[in-house]
């Protein structure tokens, strides 16, 4: 086992070494990052030379690419063009999106999990119509549509009826908190509650057809109708022979997409006026020099590394849910 996860990490950081090359050539290639500039009639020509050295615009792709990763191997991810170093901002904005992607993956999974399983195990039942029903509208609700409503008819309802603020429409945390650790955690958890249940909704909704679908093909194997055969109590078969094989395609889909709400929650950030992963590429995309060429790179390599990351986690997951699979 240890061989199989020391052999799934060194081709990981293979496949993301090839992707920072990948990545610069792209970014490098994909337009004049001076155009903003170079158009404005009011920019000096000297603070475009400026601009043009602090991006190293001057030097061959191949030396631009070594400095790049020389200083990214030190974490060192460069400066904006505003002169802000990219790695404070980038660790701020990647602790926003994880406070909320990570809680949301959790509680998509157990639920995705749970609502799959009946569905297969009572196909066609009046459960499996509802949940199939309330999956697919979850999944066709464009985002934005589905953060306004929740923040009309769930949060402002709630905080009247209340008559105080139980659940944030806006922001990360409120600015000046002092009330201590418990009443900082209580007010960020009332920050994340909405932005939280947007994804889980989504997500959940998509990830649960998968689950449905994998134990379908699971419960109509011969290997289980050979447990049942035996004479395996029910709750056995189901559990240990059923939903171990069926949870590895709901891996492979979590890994996945875990990267792709990290990179992709833009409109949930934007809706709730969160700082994160999502906005700095907004940011990096629309700024005075667009693209910002280092912050568009470090966050792509960051999104990359996660993708990473989570595909190296779910070959040791296979791995434990499949022992043929270490032992192969």
């Amino acid at each position: 086992m240890l061989a199989f996860v020391i052999r799934r990490v060194f081709i990981g950081l293979f496949v993301l070494l090839v992707a920072s090359v990948f990545v610069f050539v792209l970014v490098a290639e994909s337009g004049n990052p001076l155009a903003t500039l170079q158009a404005d009639p009011g920019v000096t020509q000297a603070t475009i030379r400026q601009a043009a050295a602090q991006l190293h615009l001057n030097q061959p792709l191949v030396q631009r690419y070594w400095y790049w990763f020389s200083h990214l191997l030190r974490g060192d991810f460069g400066t904006s063009y505003s002169g802000q170093p990219i790695g404070s901002e980038l660790g701020q904005s990647l602790v926003a999106t994880l406070k909320m992607v990570i809680p949301a993956t959790i509680i998509s999974t157990i639920l995705a999990v749970i609502t799959g399983v009946l569905s297969a195990v009572r196909q066609y039942s009046v459960w499996d119509n509802i949940s199939t029903g309330l999956a697919y509208l979850f999944y066709s609700t464009p985002v934005f549509v589905l953060a306004i409503l929740l923040k009309d008819f769930v949060a402002i309802p709630i905080n009247n009826a209340v008559g105080n603020t139980v659940f944030y429409t806006i922001g990360e945390s409120s600015i000046g908190n002092t009330g201590g650790l418990l009443s900082s955690i209580g007010n960020q958890f009332s920050h994340a509650v909405l932005p939280v249940l947007t994804l889980v909704l989504i997500t959940y909704a998509a990830w649960s057809r998968y689950q449905r679908a994998a134990m379908l093909e699971v419960l109509n194997s011969d290997y289980l109708r050979l447990a049942r055969s035996k004479g395996l109590k029910p709750s056995r078969v189901l559990i240990r022979h059923a939903l171990r094989n069926a949870l590895i395609p709901l891996t492979t889909i979590v890994a996945l997409d875990f990267a792709v709400i990290v990179g992709g929650a833009v409109v949930t950030e934007t809706v709730y006026g969160w700082q994160g992963m999502g906005r700095l590429l907004l940011n990096g995309l629309t700024g005075p020099v667009s693209p910002d060429v280092n912050v568009v790179l470090a966050w792509l390599m960051v999104v990359a590394a996660v993708v990473v990351a989570f595909n190296v986690l779910a070959d040791v997951l296979y791995a434990v849910l499949d022992p043929r699979i270490r032992y192969a």
